[in-house]
C-alpha cells in the first residue's frame, strides 16, 4: 500500500471529463494522485457563474479555490471532479433558458457527477464538496439516499433558508421599497409569481428567475442535513464576509452528528484574510494566495476516515 508521504512526492493527473446531459453535455477537470486514489469527490460550486477552479469572470473572482482544493486533496489521495455548472465555462450550451431552470436541477447535475466519479476513480461512491451555495446544492442531492453518494463536506454555506438571508439583504432598502421587496418574497415563498416586481429590483426578482427563485426558497440547509444520514463535515471561516460561523452552528444544531470545524481568520474562498472588508475581498482575486493552512488536511482527514 501506498503510504502518505510517497504519494506527497507524486504529481497528480489532470484529465478533461463530460457527462452527457440535455441539450448539451457537462464539462469538468478529473485529478487524481499519481499513486492509489483512496477516496473520491466532486466540488459542487456556487452560485452565479462560478467554473470548475472557483472563479467568476462576471465579478473579476480569480481565488481559484477550488483547483487548490482539488491539487491539495490529490496531494493526500483524493481524486475530485470539479465542474463548470450548466450555462458556465465549457457548460455553457447546457444552460436552459433563464425561466426553464429550477434549483433541483443542480441537485440532479451533482447527482450524476457522484456516480460518474465513483466510476472513473474505481470507488463504490464519491463524497460531494460543496461550497457556499454549492453546499444546500450537495445537501439537496443527498436527500434521496443516493448510494453513489459516500457524505457531505460543506463549506461556507448558509445554514439558514434562502428567505431569511435575502430578508437580511433587503432590510437595508428604504421604504416603501422594502416593504414591497417582502411582499414579493412572501409570495414566491407561497410558491406564486408576482408579473409587477419593483424596477430596482429587477435583478433579483425579474419574472424570468422567478420560477427558480420559488424552487430554491422552499429548501432548509438545517432540515435537509437533519435528514440525512450519512457522514457530514462542516467548515466554516470567521473572517467570511458572506456567511457566519451561526449558519455552520445551525446545520451543526440540525445534525448533532456532524463534524464542525471552524478556521480562525478564515474568508468566504477558504484563505486567510483580515476582517475589513476591502482588504477580505481583495483576496478573492489573487490565485497565488494558497488556502488557508488546515482546511485542505481537514477535509482530506474526514473523507479518508
Amino acid at each position: 500500500m501506498l503510504t502518505l508521504a510517497a504519494a506527497l512526492l507524486l504529481s497528480p493527473v489532470s484529465t478533461p471529463v463530460e457527462l452527457p446531459s440535455t441539450p448539451a453535455p457537462l464539462h469538468g477537470t478529473l485529478l487524481t494522485p499519481e499513486g492509489q486514489t483512496r477516496a473520491a469527490a466532486v466540488i459542487v460550486p456556487g452560485s452565479g457563474p462560478t467554473d470548475r477552479n472557483g472563479d467568476s469572470a462576471q465579478f473579476g473572482i480569480r481565488a481559484a479555490s477550488y483547483r487548490l482544493l482539488a491539487e491539495g486533496l490529490a496531494e493526500r489521495g483524493v481524486a475530485s471532479i470539479r465542474i463548470d455548472k450548466r450555462g458556465v465555462g465549457e457548460s455553457a450550451a447546457a444552460g436552459p433558458a433563464e425561466a426553464d431552470l429550477r434549483f433541483s436541477t443542480y441537485a440532479d447535475d451533482a447527482r450524476a457527477w457522484a456516480a460518474e466519479a465513483a466510476a472513473k476513480t474505481d470507488r463504490p461512491c464519491a463524497w460531494l464538496i460543496g461550497h457556499s451555495e454549492g453546499v444546500l446544492v450537495a445537501l439537496a442531492a443527498a436527500s434521496n439516499g443516493d448510494d453513489k453518494i459516500c457524505g457531505l463536506v460543506l463549506l461556507s454555506g448558509a445554514g439558514r433558508p434562502a428567505g431569511v438571508l435575502l430578508r437580511e439583504q433587503l432590510a437595508a432598502l428604504p421604504e416603501p421599497l422594502k416593504a414591497r421587496a417582502y411582499e414579493v418574497l412572501a409570495e414566491l415563498e407561497a410558491g406564486r409569481t408576482v408579473a409587477d416586481p419593483p424596477a430596482e429590483l429587477a435583478a433579483l426578482f425579474r419574472p424570468s428567475v422567478q420560477p427558480y427563485l420559488i424552487s430554491w426558497l422552499t429548501l432548509d440547509p438545517a432540515k435537509l442535513a437533519a435528514a440525512y444520514h450519512g457522514p457530514i463535515f462542516v467548515g466554516q471561516g470567521t473572517t467570511d464576509i458572506q456567511v457566519t460561523v451561526a449558519d455552520a452552528e445551525a446545520i451543526k444544531a440540525a445534525q448533532p452528528r456532524a463534524t464542525l470545524v471552524v478556521w480562525d481568520g478564515v474568508n468566504h474562498v477558504l484563505k486567510t484574510a483580515p476582517i475589513d472588508r476591502a482588504a477580505n475581498v481583495a483576496i478573492y482575486m489573487d490565485p497565488a494566495l494558497p488556502l488557508a493552512p488546515g482546511v485542505v488536511e481537514a477535509v482530506a482527514n474526514f473523507v479518508l476516515k
